[in-house]
C-alpha cells in the first residue's frame, strides 16, 4: 500500500477552498488543514470549516491572526466601511481587497507545512478572483511558489489546481465530489442567510445558474 502524500490546505469555509479539500482527499492526500481569524466580519465561513473537517475527520487549527487589524484597510473587516453589492466587475468591489492576504496566509500555511513534513500547501484561488485581487493571479503565485520551493531543505510546493477556473467550473467539480455546500458560506454578510446581493453571492448565483442546478443554500435575495 503506497503512502499517503501529505497536504496543508487554506481552508475558508467558502465553496472554493472545500471543494479543493474534497478534492485533495479523492487525490489521497492526508490533509491538514488552516483557517485564519483576521478580524473579518463574521465567523461564518469559520464554522463552516470547522464543521467541514470534523465531517470529514481532517485535522483542522485555526489560527488568530487579528493584531494585524489596525495594519489593513478593507471592506471585508468588521470596523472598516459598509460592503458594496452587486457584480464583482463593478469598480467599488475594489474596497473588498485585504491587501496582499494570500500571501500572509501563504507564508504562515507553508511555516506549518514544513514543520510536519508537508509535500504541498494547497490553495482554492481560482481565475475570476484575478481582476479584483492581485495577489490571486496565477503570476504572482507562481512567483511566490518560486519563492516557496527554496525557503527550505526540504522542498514544498504551493498547489492550486482552480487557478484557470471559474465558479461554474468548480460547482461542476462538486458534481463528482459530492461535496457538502450546506457546509459552505460565501456572503461577505454575517446574516442568518446569504444576503444574495454582495459580490460573492452574486458570483456563487451565477455559477450554479450556469451549469443548471441549484444553490442548496437559502438567500434573503437572488
Amino acid at each position: 500500500m503506497s503512502v499517503k502524500k501529505k497536504a496543508v490546505m487554506v481552508l475558508s469555509g467558502g465553496l472554493d477552498s472545500t471543494t479543493l479539500l474534497y478534492k485533495l482527499i479523492d487525490e489521497w492526500y492526508e490533509v491538514n488543514a488552516i483557517s485564519f481569524f483576521y478580524w473579518q466580519n463574521h465567523s461564518k465561513e469559520l464554522e463552516c470549516a470547522k464543521k467541514t473537517c470534523e465531517k470529514l475527520w481532517v485535522n483542522h487549527k485555526l489560527v488568530d491572526i487579528s493584531f494585524l487589524k489596525d495594519l489593513l484597510k478593507s471592506s471585508l473587516l468588521d470596523w472598516a466601511d459598509a460592503i458594496p453589492e452587486w457584480h464583482y466587475q463593478v469598480e467599488n468591489m475594489k474596497a473588498t481587497v485585504v491587501p496582499n492576504r494570500n500571501m500572509i496566509f501563504t507564508s504562515i500555511a507553508v511555516w506549518y507545512g514544513q514543520s510536519i513534513g508537508a509535500d504541498i500547501v494547497a490553495l482554492g484561488i481560482h481565475n475570476g478572483d484575478h481582476d479584483i485581487y492581485p495577489d490571486c493571479r496565477e503570476e504572482f503565485i507562481e512567483k511566490l511558489n518560486d519563492v516557496v520551493e527554496i525557503s527550505d531543505w526540504n522542498k514544498i510546493s504551493l498547489y492550486y489546481p482552480l487557478i484557470n477556473m471559474n465558479k461554474a467550473d468548480i460547482v461542476k467539480e462538486w458534481l463528482g465530489l459530492w461535496v457538502d455546500y450546506w457546509l459552505t458560506w460565501t456572503c461577505y454578510k454575517g446574516l442568518d442567510k446569504p444576503c444574495g446581493k454582495c459580490g460573492s453571492c452574486t458570483e456563487r448565483l451565477e455559477a450554479f445558474k450556469k451549469i443548471w442546478t441549484v444553490d442548496p443554500l437559502d438567500y434573503y435575495q437572488s
